[in-house]
């Protein structure tokens, strides 16, 4: 592309997640920074029921469920057809023909089938480049047992934790809850594995709450986890790079509610903010290089927030979890650590398009073919 071309940057929001009102929220915010002049900017929605549809002003169709107008559309695996197909219904069957070529897709999806490499599996089969985090990254900040297995690889601390599976629920329910009492005293937090904005997520005081909380999370997930609850102060750092990451200046949440809920999150605005967090330059410095030692242990790339858990009582820090495609909403905490650490909005996309052709360019670098031998 010459310095006059606009770059073709699909933006794919919405999304069969629990995260999906979430996704939107954060699509708002993007699509009304991204640079017009930098960027041709096709919007694709994805519906609670998984289809994919694109047309004029995805957004707010998309959100009023008005999306009859809107065209059905695909992704092709096939990477000698690059770009986004409409998709026709006949009454012999179907067709499809290219609206647009892209050279980038921004994925503003939360959770399941968005964040957890199966979206990210298709755009590394169709060969485009993708912002955020590849196939590995993903899967393994998504799932927050086997990201703590990773963590504790790579001696970092996290809160003791006990999985459970759904089939046991069914199977066993008393042998759970002897499990999970024996875990640590109440509170316990129970939550799906693989799922963020504390959807799902439960604070347990009693065995009624917990046998509760695991049916809650098991709506979710088939992969649920129980964790010892600690009375902490929660504190999140913004990442961002590949091969070089960076880690922004550590933030401080105070929920409005007794934790950070989805309530707290994203209805309730008395919950503050605190940038940069009220902690010790020692304290900073510490998870700052957590931050990126984790991003680098599951081989994140793009951006991440990294949360954190200093406890109160024995001043210990415990990292809680990654999330590879963070909220992106005016009040998340992601661009607005970047924003105090020097980088406004729009710049920061900028940097993880930027990102994302560069790990396009280093793929293409791979050999995929085994030259014979004469």
């Amino acid at each position: 592309m010459n310095g006059k071309t606009k770059l073709r940057l699909a933006v794919i929001f919405g999304g069969r997640s629990g995260e999906h009102e979430v996704s939107l929220s954060s699509a708002r915010s993007v699509l009304a920074a991204l640079n017009k002049e930098k960027y041709q900017v096709i919007e694709i929605g994805i519906t609670m029921d998984g289809g994919w549809v694109t047309g004029e002003d995805v957004l707010t169709r998309l959100s009023t469920g008005k999306t009859t107008r809107l065209q059905p559309c695909t992704l092709l695996p096939d990477p000698s057809r690059p770009g986004l197909y409409a998709l026709h219904q006949h009454d012999n069957g179907e067709s499809l023909t290219l609206i647009q070529e892209l050279d980038c897709v921004f994925p503003v999806l939360h959770g399941t089938y968005g964040e957890d490499g199966t979206l990210q599996g298709l755009f590394e089969l169709a060969n485009l480049a993708y912002v955020g985090a590849g196939v590995t990254g993903s899967a393994n900040g998504m799932d927050k047992d086997i990201f703590k297995r990773i963590m504790q690889a790579h001696h970092i601390p996290v809160v003791d934790w006990m999985l459970v599976l759904r089939s046991e629920l069914k199977d066993n329910l008393p042998e759970v809850i002897d499990r999970a009492t024996r875990l640590a005293p109440f509170p316990l937090f129970v939550k799906p594995a693989n799922l963020g904005s504390s959807v799902g997520v439960t604070k347990c005081r009693s065995k009624s709450d917990l046998i509760e909380g695991l049916f809650e999370a098991a709506r979710y997930d088939r992969r649920i986890l129980v964790e010892k609850g600690i009375d902490a102060r929660e504190i999140e750092v913004s990442v961002l790079g590949n091969d070089q990451p960076q880690a922004s200046i550590p933030g401080e949440i105070r929920p409005a509610a007794d934790f950070y809920s989805y309530t707290a999150k994203y209805q309730n605005a008395d919950s503050e903010l605190l940038i940069p967090a009220p902690i010790s330059p020692e304290y900073t410095d510490l998870v700052q290089t957590l931050a990126v030692k984790a991003y680098r242990a599951i081989d994140c790339a793009g951006m991440a927030r990294v949360d954190f858990l200093l406890d109160r009582q024995n001043e210990q820090i415990y990292l809680n979890e990654i999330n590879t495609i963070p909220g992106f909403t005016q009040i998340s905490m992601y661009p607005k650590l970047w924003e105090a650490s020097g980088i406004p909005y729009p710049e920061l996309l900028d940097r993880l398009i930027e990102l994302a052709l560069a790990r396009k360019a280093d793929r293409a670098a791979t050999t995929y073919r085994l030259e014979k031998e004469n």
